[in-house]
């Protein structure tokens, strides 16, 4: 969608086929058949500091939509509740009142954190796991539990075992770190279908763009030079152009041939061998990114008759439950009585990582979610359960392992008119919706090159602090 949406912006003609019925891939919502409702697979969030999402967002409509939850409501395990919000100071100290005011955390605990992430804004240390680091750090187990874990588990979808160190410091860096705005979590007021096939859709259309939904493409038919061509090494960079053959059709599900010229591919890393012949210029490519691997996170859906907590969103220190986030309140009415109905009040428990939740089934995690929910929202142990159901999206971002980095290509492919998008190709970003739109806005550029209009589309990051500049450097 952002490479549709820049090429569209800049007077492109494009063809954009989505082979799920709906816009979004991986983003996208789905009717629940019990309750009506349009729910997302998982709640998506954004940052301050997901400038290029943003420029997205600006781009269709729908800027608006995303509202920022100016403070955070942490709940320690002791069931306390902190809320967390940024004070008056420059960055990095914006969020220092907040951190400090933080209480299942102890005096000496907070000093090790700080400490830390000081170093952490400028270490260079590469290959090894933000584990390791934090054990040459000499950082308290409780620290790790509750607070090195609690950001980068929900950030990053892996344990901090898994989870390269880089990576891991370019949550904290661009997050809370560089800029007052970066930390700041924007929350989608309607359901991401919603958005996609509404003002989205809407303004690809009306620049003369073409959208098919539900239209798979089972085969990538490349020229005999092509076919003929394999290239040995790691992709070439973003804006070379590659020697060796085209991409001159498509072949869809349903049979038909569309011919192409320029042509962006999004599809996930796991599926991307299933469409071209064995032997392409893509081989290198298919079978350099094969070695990436994926985490899972899951959703748990709930429906009661009440309202359990007036807070819109939460987040939990402890135990299965991550984030909860309260959905709008939809109400139904009794056909025989002008009286409302009790109601029914929706919430959403995000689970990255789930791999604990293998082999369980879906009564058992919505029982052991709502028992820890009891300890915070005292309200649900009189509440009636309406609906439940787990969503469990089982390949949802790809694990941000060491060495990870050198298996993601760079959008313009071995073959001359393909480029590569999606948030696992090379963005400088982990597996987010910022991620993605870095992806596509990059393959728009190499697509304007290659029309000879060459123009930006990516936009620059937040900027760094005066003061983080002075205590750190630049912080690239």
């Amino acid at each position: 969608m952002a490479a549709a949406a820049a090429l569209v912006h800049h007077g492109i003609p494009i063809r954009l086929l989505e082979s799920r019925p709906r816009l979004g891939g991986r983003a996208s919502s789905f009717r629940d058949q019990t309750t009506g409702e349009s729910i997302d697979n998982c709640q998506h969030v954004a940052m301050g500091c997901c400038t290029n999402f943003f420029r997205f967002c600006e781009m269709v409509g729908i800027r608006d939509q995303f509202v920022p939850a100016e403070v955070l409501h942490f709940f320690g395990p002791e069931g306390r509740m902190d809320r967390f919000a940024a004070g008056p100071l420059p960055a990095p100290l914006h969020l220092a009142g907040a951190f400090w005011g933080l209480r299942y955390l102890n005096l000496a605990e907070k000093l090790a954190i700080a400490r830390a992430l000081s170093k952490l804004a400028t270490t260079t240390q590469r290959g090894i796991t933000f584990a390791q680091w934090l054990a040459e750090q000499r950082q308290p187990q409780r620290v790790v539990d509750r607070f090195w874990n609690v950001v980068l588990v929900s950030a990053l979808s892996e344990s901090l075992d898994r989870i390269d160190l880089q990576q891991a410091r370019k949550v904290f860096v661009d997050g809370f770190l560089r800029n007052r705005q970066g930390w700041v979590v924007e929350i989608p007021q309607q359901p991401l279908d919603d958005l996609w096939a509404g003002p989205v859709r809407r303004m690809l259309e009306g620049g003369n763009a073409l959208v098919e939904v539900g239209q798979g493409v089972a085969r990538v038919e490349l020229n005999q030079v092509e076919l003929n061509h394999v290239e040995p090494n790691r992709v070439e960079p973003s804006r070379a152009v590659p020697s060796g053959g085209r991409v001159t059709g498509l072949t869809l599900r349903d049979a038909r041939m569309i011919p192409t010229g320029e042509v962006i591919l999004a599809l996930p890393w796991h599926r991307l061998g299933e469409i071209f012949p064995p032997g392409s210029a893509l081989q290198p490519v298919i079978d350099q990114a094969s070695k990436l691997e994926a985490a899972p996170i899951s959703s748990v859906h709930l429906w009661y008759d009440r309202p359990i907590t007036p807070l819109p969103h939460a987040t939990f220190v402890s135990g299965l439950c991550q984030w909860l986030f309260q959905k709008p309140v939809e109400r139904e009415h009794a056909a025989s009585t002008d009286k409302a109905s009790p109601g029914r009040y929706g919430y959403q428990v995000v689970i990255s990582a789930s791999r604990v939740l293998a082999g369980q089934s879906q009564a058992e995690t919505i029982a052991q979610v709502e028992e820890e929910l009891k300890v915070y929202f005292p309200p649900l142990r009189e509440a009636t359960r309406l609906h439940a159901r787990v969503v469990t999206e089982h390949k949802a971002v790809f694990s941000p392992l060491v060495g990870s980095e050198a298996l993601r290509p760079r959008q313009q492919s071995p073959i001359a008119n393909l480029q590569l998008a999606g948030d696992w190709t090379e963005t400088g970003w982990p597996a987010t919706m910022e991620g993605a739109v870095r992806s596509g806005f990059l393959a728009a550029e190499n697509v304007l090159e290659r029309l000879e209009q060459p123009t930006r589309v990516l936009v620059d990051d937040l900027p760094t602090s005066n003061l983080a500049r002075l205590l750190w450097g630049r912080l690239g």
